[in-house]
């Protein structure tokens, strides 16, 4: 008996590779387009980093007219979650990082070189296992767990490495019919590698991010394919990253250990090997130390967290392109109003040590990018989040849409935009003194500030509305009429000329603009006070200065 035998012994409907080769051929794209992938395993919440890595693949695919695919990795199925692919697929969809080609459901998928679920593909990894055995290159192993604990347990105790690799290797040595007794007997077996490496001997590889790495080759028989027929991760994405025509894996630093075995697997296979770009893990400073961000220990690690607290998903990618790549921020001050698809992503521009994560920041981004945003857009964001995690603000939005808009078109679309909203979950906060439902939940006390004798409030109260206001007014002629009021009631009609003689005035102009303000919002700090009071009508603006007035 010899291997082929052998091979057709173990996988007798096994195709020949051939039929792999030509079902799947060259995609035929234009010169330096990149094929990327994002190749998840369905075993939990996406975590941040999963996003990340995600949106740098769909990056480079985008902007050398390549391709990007999404592949899902679910042949450790003891550990697949319910919806996991579902909760990939959506994430991916929410931040505008789909897919051209691969799985867009639990079952449904687009594109011409899959299966793209690694579960539905076992019998092109067989063949190509079929292959290996057929030259040599692979074979069955019938060690037991106990075996393997047994050879574990001798190594430990001779302090030296462990593995199934050279003498430790018991099946290696097996004949060709030694190993079809055991088949044919009905024994358990798994498929390894008979790695060709060794220890002492180094490779040299290049990464795209890292630069020169060296290791020591492979010498493991690592399993290629498990006692239930499904290929392990090494194995599975060899195979695969050939038939889909991946040109650059971008992944996480983790498996930069791995790619000793990689390489080997591709060149035991007679494939070319892609390029590879190891993404330092993005890190959080937690009390002075930098650490991995933990899904356990933040909440800012699972991507739901940003549906859940309104961050818009353009703020989150900005910011993510702003941590991947140095030259973003200056990117995006010379081009403040252009989309991040014209950003050109450089691979090589990436932490080798990790991108640090600062919340602060993103939410910075995010104010940026809301204050950007129409009128009807804030709207609608705001809505569409409030209905799934407020449902009294939706409501209100609902039953009060013309009046909203106006809400949120104050300060906006000027030069200096109001920046008050970070998040959609702001919102409500930030507006509530806009309606009269929420205006009146508020319990906190009226803050004058610098103006604090009650009989001076209800003064300046009852003579601007009664004297000065005019809601016909434009934004220069109301300006003016405050300056009026103030001088009228003893008070500086310029900051400057107060602090040049404090002691003529009682207070300055924006000390009465306070007053206003106060009484009317409960709040110190606003967008511009006299779109508000245009927001708000003069009925309003009465009765708020009432319930001012009546809580002295």
């Amino acid at each position: 008996m010899d291997y082929k035998e052998l091979a057709n012994l173990i996988f007798p409907d096994a195709k020949p590779i051939s039929y792999y080769e030509e079902k799947y051929p060259e995609r035929g794209l234009e010169e330096g387009a990149i094929v990327t992938r994002f190749a998840p395993s369905p075993t939990g919440v996406m975590h941040v980093g999963g996003l990340y890595q995600g949106l740098i693949a769909k990056k480079l695919a985008e902007q050398t007219k390549g391709v990007f695919f999404l592949r899902i990795e679910d042949t450790d199925q003891k550990r697949e979650v319910e919806n996991g692919i579902k909760g990939i697929v959506e994430s991916l969809k929410e931040f505008g990082i789909e897919p051209d080609e691969g799985m867009t459901s639990e079952t449904e998928e687009v594109g011409n070189y899959g299966p793209y679920k690694q579960s539905l593909r076992k019998e092109i990894y067989q063949a190509y296992a079929k292959y290996l055995i057929e030259q040599g290159k692979a074979y069955p192993c019938f060690c037991t767990p106990e075996e393997l604990n047994q050879i574990r347990e001798k190594q430990e105790a001779a302090k030296i490495r462990p593995g199934y690799y050279g003498i430790w290797a018991k099946c290696r040595g097996l004949t060709v019919e030694e190993m079809a007794k055991k088949i044919e007997a009905g024994d358990d077996y798994i498929i390894r590698l008979k790695s060709p490496g060794r220890e002492d001997r180094k490779i040299k590889h290049k990464d795209i991010i890292k630069g020169n790495v060296e290791f020591p080759e492979n010498d493991q028989d690592v399993v290629i394919i498990k006692g239930d027929g499904l290929p392990t991760y090494h194995f599975a994405h060899a195979v695969d990253d050939h038939l889909m025509h991946t040109t650059h894996v971008i992944r996480g630093d983790e498996w930069l250990s791995s790619v000793p075995l990689h390489l080997q697997l591709f060149q035991v296979l007679g494939f070319k090997a892609p390029k590879y770009a190891h993404i330092a893990p993005i890190m959080k400073n937690d009390d002075g130390n930098k650490r991995k961000l933990s899904k356990r220990k933040d909440p800012e690690a699972a991507v739901s967290y940003y549906a859940e607290q309104g961050i818009p998903k353009e703020a989150v990618k900005e910011y993510l392109l702003n941590i991947a790549n140095s030259t973003f921020e200056n990117w995006r001050r010379a081009n403040p109003e252009k989309p991040i698809e014209e950003f050109n992503l450089q691979l090589n521009k990436m932490s080798v040590s990790g991108a640090l994560f600062d919340m602060v920041k993103l939410l910075d981004v995010s104010k940026i990018v809301i204050s950007k945003m129409s009128a009807e857009d804030v709207y609608n964001n705001s809505l569409e989040w409030a209905k799934k995690q407020d449902k009294e603000l939706a409501e209100l939005l609902e039953n009060e849409k013309d009046y909203s808009l106006k809400v949120f078109g104050i300060e906006r679309g000027n030069k200096k935009p109001r920046k008050d909203i970070s998040k959609w979950s702001d919102v409500k906060e930030n507006i509530s003194y806009m309606y009269n439902e929420l205006f009146e939940k508020d319990k906190s006390e009226y803050q004058y500030q610098v103006i604090n004798n009650k009989e001076e409030i209800k003064k300046i109260l009852d003579l601007y509305i009664t004297k000065y206001y005019n809601i016909e007014d434009d934004k220069q002629t109301w300006f003016d009429k405050i300056k009026e009021l103030a001088g009228e009631m003893g008070y500086a009609k310029e900051v400057k000329e107060f602090k040049a003689n404090p002691n003529a005035y009682k207070a300055h102009v924006g000390d009465v603009s306070t007053v206003l303000r106060v009484a009317l919002t409960k709040r110190t700090n606003t967008p511009d006070m006299y779109e508000i009071m245009q927001v708000l009508g003069k009925d309003t603006i009465k009765s708020r200065f009432e319930i001012a007035k009546a809580s002295l």
